[in-house]
């Protein structure tokens, strides 16, 4: 070995760096660092690693009660699982689709499938008239006859579909998506951001559902002859999984929890100290890279490096007082209730609205239901005859879960009286076996107007203070193929500025 490699490796095996926080993130960042031979230590607040990747023991069942999915874009979290050993154990949902609820005059219908963020590509489909009716498809059609020089670059969802197609297709289309997928109002929601190319589409063809039948061919043929279609976005990694159309996620046959058992399995294996119901309280800048302050040890770590890959609150309090022009404080954020339930109900074998359910906002008090036996085999065969489960999310931004002051048992009668709404079947008291409730603050929606500009801000504040990273879906954008690629990214810079400055 050459001189100034062998002073490297030796220097690698000196240099320390503290990942804060346990999460996905977190657990990638520490394995990269890792990979190099630097000494790296993870702090988490909480009893257990993983974030929203956790499973519980529900009905005598071990079952995904915060994400269950991950989108397969890139092959990003596939070729993880691969290099972690996990990729004969990844399955895909059952593609029947979704319905949406609390249609007025309608009830439940099939969630169309020829849209994008549930905007239509054509009105007058049968499957989209029955959503919105003829005079919801009528007033939908006058976007073909509109003039192309009142087409401008649009920036809210909402705002450019009322205008466009009426409150019908908003209200009952693609509001549910919006709710369910990025827990967000269409106001709220930048096109660029949520469809990229739609307002490209919308000035070359003229009009809204033009636009819409334009990028779903350009996707159609961008897409490789063996994968699936999906024409609903999918957030994956968040804690509110949204049933969607299409095979554009995957799941892990035993729950997403293996991911994180498996990554804390190579850290081990690697001697990455992994340290739980750690709280860093603050960082400190030193002559040579950084101390952390915790609430378990007398004396501040020390280490060359510190990435922290924590929520966004908790990140930007503990950064801005070591990064200039960072603010403090946590922008409202959506809060999450994931109610499981397991019930005994022969009725749900036929899956009579599909693999889950988005509501129309205002129409019940859960935004989305995901029918899991319907959805995963896995989950089915784990289950005996008539046994199903589902899972009830409420929450959105801006509003409170409407399980938020009950207590468990009343929150789990709840999410059955939604369910049972929701999926057109009673389901009485006495069908309720167990139930399991989580409660989530998830990251500002990225898809948000505004929100790409204030992660910018924040990550060029971050990376100008040398030694220091930070990682987490609140700044990469939420679902795995998004946090993965982000932590490693970061800590690859991280890594290298530990490694080559002294």
């Amino acid at each position: 070995m050459s001189e100034p490699l062998d002073r490297l490796v030796r220097h690698a095996h000196e240099t320390r760096v503290i990942v804060v926080g346990g999460g996905i993130s977190g657990l990638v960042a520490a394995r990269e660092c890792a990979k190099v031979g630097l000494k790296v230590t993870v702090l988490e607040a909480s009893e257990v690693f993983g974030g929203v990747l956790r499973t519980a023991e529900v009905g005598g069942m071990t079952l995904d009660v915060g994400a269950e999915s991950f989108a397969t874009r890139g092959g990003i979290v596939r070729r993880l699982l691969d290099e972690l050993g996990l990729a004969d154990d990844i399955v895909s949902p059952n593609p029947a689709g979704a319905w949406v609820a609390g249609v007025p005059g309608v009830g439940a219908a099939p969630l169309p499938k020829g849209g994008v963020l549930g905007i239509p590509d054509n009105p007058f489909a049968p499957d989209v008239r029955r959503v919105i009716g003829w005079s919801g498809a009528w007033r939908a059609y006058v976007d073909r006859l509109r003039p192309p020089l009142t087409i401008g670059h649009a920036h809210s969802l909402g705002k450019l579909v009322r205008s466009r197609l009426g409150a019908r297709v908003l209200d009952r289309l693609v509001a549910p998506v919006t709710s369910g997928v990025y827990s967000a109002r269409p106001d709220d929601i930048d096109i660029d951001l949520a469809a990229p190319g739609l307002n490209a589409a919308l000035t070359r063809t003229g009009s809204l559902t033009g636009a819409v039948a334009d990028l779903r061919a350009s996707r159609a043929a961008a897409r490789p002859a063996d994968a699936p279609a999906s024409d609903v976005p999918v957030v994956s990694g968040g804690a509110s999984k949204t049933p969607a159309p299409g095979g554009a996620v995957e799941g892990i046959a035993g729950g997403m929890s293996r991911l994180v058992d498996a990554l804390v399995a190579a850290l081990v294996e690697s001697g990455v100290e992994l340290r739980t119901g750690v709280v860093a309280r603050a960082l400190e800048k030193t002559d040579d890279g950084w101390t952390v302050t915790t609430s378990a040890d007398d004396e501040p770590l020390p280490a060359r490096a510190v990435i922290v890959a924590l929520p966004e609150g908790p990140a930007r309090e503990l950064l801005a007082p070591v990064v200039p022009g960072l603010e403090v404080g946590d922008p409202v954020a959506p809060v999450v209730e994931v109610v499981t339930l397991v019930v005994h109900a022969p009725a749900l074998d036929r899956a009579p609205r599909g693999t889950g359910v988005l509501t129309v906002p205002g129409s019940h008090v859960a935004k989305a239901l995901t029918h899991s036996t319907a959805k995963w085999d896995w989950v089915r065969d784990a289950a005996e005859p008539g046994v199903h489960v589902v899972r009830v999310s409420f929450g959105a931004q801006g509003e409170e879960p409407a399980t938020a002051a009950l207590d468990d048992d009343a929150a789990a009668a709840l999410a059955l009286s939604e369910a049972s709404a929701m999926l057109g079947v009673e389901l009485s008291a006495s069908a309720l076996r167990d139930a399991h409730r989580v409660r989530y603050v998830q990251s500002q929606p990225a898809a948000t107007i505004g929100r790409a500009a204030e992660t910018a801000a924040a990550r060029g504040a971050v990376r100008a203070v040398p030694g220091l990273g930070a990682t987490g879906a609140w700044i990469s954008g939420t679902g795995l193929a998004q946090v993965i690629p982000d932590a490693r990214d970061e800590a690859d810079r991280v890594r290298s500025d530990a490694l080559w400055t002294s």
